[in-house]
């Protein structure tokens, strides 16, 4: 099984991640660190704010490395927010069987009542070095974003609107 996870930044998609290859032992692939990886070695002249095409870049990878998962019957799971709402299109019908989607998306009113916390949390997982992009207006218009892109394509999703409970069902 592949388990997709996917939200904007700050939504606990790493934390996620985390608990599940903790519950599962299902072996992790970040995004994040694709990316991080990419742009320190030199193989794309991209920074990690060109949002749009990290995933055009990014997906393609992680597309060919789900397959590959499944079709040599091993578990994995690919968190990221360069996960496009289209991954659906990137797989036949006997594939899409064995992928499991999760969106983590914060309400407005959850981000309102706990940034301050979401900041001071921010690097307990992964370290940020550099965060000021992170506002609670972006944080706010990414994660409405979030919210419409799985309802325009039908995709579920998880809201966290009180308390931060990280869902682990597979």
């Amino acid at each position: 099984m592949v388990v997709l996870i996917a939200g904007a930044s700050h939504s606990g998609k790493t934390l996620l991640a985390q608990r599940l290859v903790e519950k599962t032992h299902y072996p992790c692939l970040s995004l994040d660190l694709l990316k991080m990886g990419l742009i320190r070695s030199g193989q794309t002249t991209l920074t990690p704010q060109d949002d749009e095409a990290l995933t055009a870049c990014l997906w393609p990878i992680a597309r060919e490395m789900v397959k590959t998962a499944l079709e040599n019957r091993q578990n994995l799971i690919v968190e990221g927010c360069y996960i496009p709402f289209t991954w659906q299109d990137s797989f036949p019908p006997p594939y899409r069987q064995g992928i499991r989607w999760r969106c983590l998306v914060l309400s407005a009113a959850f981000i309102r009542q706990n940034f301050a916390a979401m900041q001071a949390h921010a690097s307990d997982i992964e370290h940020r070095q550099e965060d000021s992009g992170f506002t609670m207006g972006q944080a706010l218009k990414d994660n409405a974003a979030w919210l419409a892109g799985c309802q325009a394509h039908n995709l579920p999703y998880t809201l966290i609107d009180g308390a931060y409970q990280v869902p682990l069902g597979l």
